[in-house]
């Protein structure tokens, strides 16, 4: 089966391309064929054009969460939404989602799918950091408009199959939170080269367990400090895994929101993998914190001054305390991005 992993942008460019890894999937071996690099959308349209069959991955989200969806009052239909945030227009789509926030309270203001719930991933509404709601607006009306398949989301051509990967998943299960990639240069590190062919050795020698088929990857798939290469590679496992699992609902979970989509991956999915695996003590083995760290989810934090300023939000302001964590995860979440991707667009 021809797979492909696409590592996908808002804004191609032959700075920061879309990065496609074409790979076969033979037996029980993923193979990696060639790799381009597209710095325009032409190509990335006319390779969902291509005759099938083929699948492939797709880093970037699909859908936006019902939530936000319901209550803008956009179509009730993927579909139907879809087309509606592509007439927009770009201005007029990143327009739509400030003036949404405006009104809601704090805490409240960006939505996530269950989907990114479950995989740790940001609200598909994010315009900044790492604007996947710009990737939404620029890739989910192309898919539409190329009349593929997307299992539980939409019907269209059999033969052309795309999913929906995410590449930080399944980095996770593997360096854990260890940073592997930034496209700013001055944030580049020796040690996130490291983790990257740390990574890519770890995937290989766990993929057959993990995912059911071994991977026959170069290692120069490391080399690219932004790590699109190798995030491509990840895509192209998800979906090649998604492949395997075609008459059980390509690995999705029994109940999808077709409005939502899902994240194609073992570990989120109600098909577990062969094995289960604890996370990695390499992933703060090495930080000066990690007794501190191994004790957080325990004690919580250890400056009084937050414990003060929670209370102070709910006590003096009303805000509930889910709207406290929401803030807190956000604030993080952001950070988080800004420290792996740099300034992606």
């Amino acid at each position: 089966m021809n797979i492909l992993g696409i590592d996908f942008t808002s804004s191609p460019s032959r700075r920061k391309p879309i990065t496609c890894l074409w790979c076969t999937l033979e037996g029980d071996h993923l193979l990696t064929r060639s790799l381009e690099e597209w710095s325009d959308f032409g190509a990335f349209d006319a390779a969902l054009a291509q005759p099938g069959p083929w699948i492939a991955g797709i880093d970037f989200p699909f859908g936006q969460a019902r939530r936000f969806v319901e209550t803008a009052g956009w179509p009730s239909t993927w579909e139907g939404y879809v087309r509606h945030a592509g007439q927009l227009g770009r201005d007029g789509f990143r327009e739509a989602l400030e003036v949404y926030k405006e009104t809601r309270a704090a805490g409240d203001k960006e939505h996530r799918r269950e989907t990114d719930k479950q995989a740790s991933s940001i609200s598909p509404q994010k315009l900044y950091g790492v604007p996947v709601g710009l990737m939404f607006f620029e890739g989910a009306p192309r898919l539409l408009a190329s009349g593929v398949t997307i299992p539980h989301l939409h019907a269209g051509d059999a033969q052309r199959i795309v999913v929906e990967a995410y590449p930080g998943v399944l980095a996770r299960q593997f360096i854990g939170l260890r940073s592997y990639k930034n496209d700013t240069r001055s944030k580049q590190t020796a040690d996130q080269r490291q983790a990257r062919h740390s990574l890519l050795h770890a995937l290989r020698n766990a993929a057959l367990a993990r995912y059911g088929f071994g991977i026959i990857a170069p290692d120069n798939l490391c080399d690219d400090p932004g790590a699109d290469h190798l995030d491509a590679l990840l895509c192209a496992v998800q979906a090649a895994w998604a492949w395997r699992q075609r008459d059980a609902r390509f690995g999705a979970p029994d109940v999808v929101d077709p409005l939502e989509g899902w994240i194609a991956d073992p570990h989120i999915s109600d098909c577990p993998p062969a094995h289960q695996y604890p996370q990695p003590a390499v992933a703060v083995a090495h930080h000066p914190d990690s007794h501190e760290l191994n004790d957080w989810a325990t004690y919580g934090p250890k400056n009084a001054e937050i414990n003060q300023l929670v209370s102070r939000l709910a006590l003096e302001h009303g805000l509930r305390l889910h709207e406290i964590e929401n803030l807190i995860l956000q604030a993080l979440m952001d950070r988080l991005a800004s420290e792996e991707t740099g300034s992606k667009p």
